[in-house]
Formats: C-alpha cells, sequence, structure tokens
C-alpha cells in the first residue's frame, strides 16, 4: 500500500496519527549548519504557512 503525502497539514499530531507519509530533515539541517556556505537558498512552497 502506498503511503500519502500530507500536503497541507501542519499538525504534527494529525500527520502521524492519520498515517501520512513524513520525511525528517534534522540530519540535513545538521549538515548545511555545519557545513557554514557563505550564501544559501533554501526555497520554500507557495503559500508555506499560510491558513
Amino acid at each position: 500500500m502506498a503511503r500519502i503525502i500530507g500536503i497541507g497539514h501542519q499538525d504534527f499530531t494529525q500527520l502521524i496519527a492519520s498515517g501520512y507519509f513524513y520525511v525528517d530533515k534534522t540530519e540535513f539541517i545538521r549538515e548545511w549548519w555545519e557545513n557554514q556556505d557563505v550564501v544559501t537558498l533554501i526555497a520554500r512552497p507557495r503559500r508555506f504557512g499560510k491558513h
């Protein structure tokens, strides 16, 4: 069975309880922080965080 990506959900508890697909990017953030690049572009999805 394929898992559904929970697009538009902002409540982590509801996301996990509903069985949606979740990607933990903690290690990515750690590597980015420790790399200390001069310039970094972090794009966000359109309307991210809007209600």
